[in-house]
């Protein structure tokens, strides 16, 4: 029998309660599409920063118990951030109304970026399932490797739409930093006395 801590389920609601608020929030009248555009947003980049901040985080530290578990559910969180880049759509698209407004903005470099980086999301969140993993092999994990644009693509979008690279920089900075310590750990020894 599954402990709570190993329940996907009970981890997918918990992942879910932003959503859930922000959606009542918005029925209630009390929070409009356009808040909700930035705020789904935030909450997509900030799970898959999660999602993809756990290996390196591993690498850098060891494992840790709460480490583990948050690996065991990448998953589950990856698929969360897809989630909430559909929900962010969603009122993207409710707020721009019509496709002549969509259309008209089309290659501006804050949408395209976001849409780009939907369409390389959509194979990740398609493929986090048990099935995909038994039916592509070796080649799931290059699927899952498309986070990696991805993840570039979001951080853009962020910053061309907001005109800031503040906001953005501070929420990707741990995951570069960490990355960075990764891939440059097997060149680095320590130093011999």
């Amino acid at each position: 029998m599954r402990t709570i801590s190993n329940n996907q389920y009970l981890l997918g609601l918990i992942l879910a309660i932003p959503a859930l608020g922000l959606g009542l929030g918005y029925w209630q009248g009390q929070i409009d599409s356009m808040d909700l555009i930035q705020q789904t947003g935030e909450w997509s980049a900030r799970l898959m920063i999660l999602a993809m901040l756990l290996s390196p985080l591993v690498a850098a530290i060891g494992r840790r118990k709460w480490l583990t578990f948050l690996l065991f559910h990448r998953r589950w969180i990856g698929v969360a951030a897809f989630g909430y880049a559909v929900l962010h759509l969603c009122f993207y698209l409710i707020d721009m109304g019509n496709l002549d407004d969509i259309l008209a903005e089309w290659l501006a470099p804050g949408i395209w970026t976001g849409w780009a980086a939907m369409v390389l999301m959509l194979p990740l969140a398609l493929t986090s399932n048990d099935l995909a993993m038994r039916w592509l092999k070796a080649g799931w994990k290059r699927v899952q490797r498309l986070v990696y644009p991805s993840a570039v693509l979001v951080l853009l979008h962020w910053v061309w739409v907001h005109n800031s690279i503040t906001a953005a920089f501070l929420h990707f900075l741990p995951l570069v930093i960490l990355t960075l310590i990764r891939v440059l750990k097997p060149w680095m020894s320590p130093l011999k006395p």
